[in-house]
């Protein structure tokens, strides 16, 4: 792919732009893109104005940007000042055309499509990526649905996304394109039929003649070779420092594929390498600095370092005679965990002036996440919590470190159980409410969740008793050091929870990519003169 353009890419519900943002990142020895993001669409405000943000700084090429960019990333300048700035100005017209912010399903398909078609112009060799809505398959929705949820489920508009996705597909006939969604999908049935045979049905034959074989990233072979399961990414089988279990499917026009004979002769060479040691959490969490937590506005005493380290001192009081096997070693754990929370001070910010790097990262992922011109690290800052959420955390951080696993609710002394209706009961649901990200392993899955409350990411770091920030979960997410999320804290938190991996989507694109150089991708490009 030398001597060729980049490829062309088209992103639905493109989220804060993760799967985007690993096509984007490929590049040949020389430096050249392999993918070029033509649109993205997303309808979500916030996460859209942190697409149009991360388009202005991909218009230049890698460490290019203007020092404008990290002027507004530090809070230093306003984002229209960004956007009007003489260095940044045409980036910025540039940006706001690629993304988009529309309603798949609402916007009028004729204002789709003119985005589409001018970004594509005559070229027929070209990716379509994305995941339509997620959230109506997910088995912790599913766990939580009564009887008039089930009905409430059953009209739900975002079953049906998808056929957005399709329509795009039948009117533009992309060569390959790229679906992303949660594993719920895999059982999660509609009107009596099962949602994944439908959509596998429809993605397969869109209509208007248009046929598509449905590949697996993981295992080989062809659609009718595979089952379900194999379209599940376990994201920490490739080098991604969480599991997160997503079904991604891979869709290869008909006609590419008969004339294709790599994908038969060696259809293993169009899967994910597996990584040979797991990236764990301490590995991606490398060289952040160390923060304390806050004290809730609820508290009875104002923030304030002292503060919080009195709480954090009443939590051996807290545990109310609690006896466990080796709780010695736990006790121990607990005095050194107070011990060292005296020397932190700093609960965070904005943007954080220091000058390290993550030493403990392996060399590739390092440069992955690393950007010395930021100078320091961005949207670092932890949240206030309520002392006895204080007590549980350092409780169960301190438990983790003793034992190596986060302890369930029922492993929790009387005095710290949560007050809420069943929580004592031996087999409470969510038994794993408060969940303690071991250090020496990959994360459990981020989700948006996190944006309500911290229990599910607690730091491994007793010292630290907090949840984890912006910029830890966006670790866990692989996002590059210096990708900005808009909008509050929360609503950052909902974008880096709903969003693609980057470092895995790269991985995905590498695959994509290699396919697209071997295949006849040109020679047989489809009739497109409706379009």
């Amino acid at each position: 792919m030398a001597n060729r353009k980049p490829i062309p890419v088209i992103d639905l519900f493109a989220g804060p732009g993760g799967l985007g943002e690993g096509f984007s990142s490929l590049v040949d020895p020389n430096g050249t893109p392999q993918f070029s993001l033509r649109v993205s669409i997303e309808k979500d405000f916030h996460a859209h104005q942190t697409l149009s943000l991360r388009a202005l700084f991909r218009y230049f090429r890698k460490g290019k940007a203007p020092d404008c960019y990290y002027d507004y990333v530090r809070g230093m300048i306003s984002r229209a000042e960004l956007f009007s700035h003489p260095a940044a100005k045409e980036a910025g017209e540039v940006a706001l055309k690629e993304a988009r912010l529309a309603e798949l399903g609402k916007t009028p398909h004729e204002e789709i499509d003119s985005w589409i078609t001018e970004a594509l112009k005559d070229e027929t060799d070209w990716v379509l990526i994305g995941g339509p809505p997620c959230q109506a398959y997910s088995l912790a929705g599913r766990s939580r649905r009564t009887k008039e949820d089930q009905e409430k489920f059953e009209s739900d508009e975002k079953h049906f996304l998808y056929m957005e996705y399709l329509r795009i597909i039948r009117r533009f006939k992309p060569a390959v394109f790229v679906m992303e969604n949660v594993k719920g999908i895999l059982s999660s049935t509609l009107g009596g039929s099962g949602i994944f045979e439908r959509i596998m049905a429809d993605l397969s034959s869109p209509g208007d003649g248009l046929k598509y074989g449905i590949r697996s990233f993981v295992v080989s072979g062809d659609t009718e070779n595979l089952s379900p399961r194999d379209f599940v990414i376990e994201s920490e089988k490739f080098g991604i420092p969480q599991c997160r279990h997503r079904v991604i499917l891979f869709g290869v026009r008909a006609d590419i594929a008969a004339s294709t004979q790599e994908l038969s002769v060696h259809p293993e060479r169009f899967t994910l390498p597996i990584t040979s040691v797991p990236v764990s959490v301490s590995e991606a969490l490398s060289g952040l600095p160390k923060l304390r937590s806050c004290l809730s506005k609820k508290s009875p005493e104002p923030d304030s370092h002292e503060a919080w380290l009195r709480v954090l001192r009443g939590t051996k009081a807290a545990l109310g005679g609690w006896h466990v096997l080796e709780s010695e070693k736990f006790l121990t754990n607990l005095r050194l965990a107070i011990e060292e929370s005296a020397s932190i001070r700093f609960s965070g910010s904005h943007f954080i002036h220091w000058e390290s790097t993550p030493t403990a990262m392996e060399g590739r992922l390092q440069e992955w996440y690393f950007d010395g011109r930021l100078g320091g690290t961005i949207q670092h800052d932890t949240r206030s919590h309520m002392p006895s959420d204080l007590h549980r955390y350092l409780f169960a951080s301190c438990y983790a470190k003793t034992f190596g696993f986060s302890p369930k609710v029922t492993q929790f002394p009387k005095s710290l159980l949560p007050n809420h209706e069943n929580a004592s009961n031996d087999n409470p649901p969510f038994a794993d409410r408060f969940r303690v990200q071991l250090a020496s392993h990959p994360s459990s899955t981020v989700v948006a969740h996190v944006a309500k409350d911290g229990h599910y990411f607690i730091h491994p770091d007793p010292a630290q008793c907090r949840s984890l920030t912006v910029r830890e979960v966006a670790r866990l997410q692989t996002f590059p050091d210096n990708y900005f999320f808009e909008g509050n804290r929360t609503q950052q938190y909902t974008q880096v929870g709903n969003a693609v991996p980057p470092l895995l989507a790269k991985k995905i694109a590498i695959v994509v990519a290699d396919f697209m150089r071997i295949s006849s991708c040109r020679q047989l490009a489809p009739n497109l003169s409706s379009v």
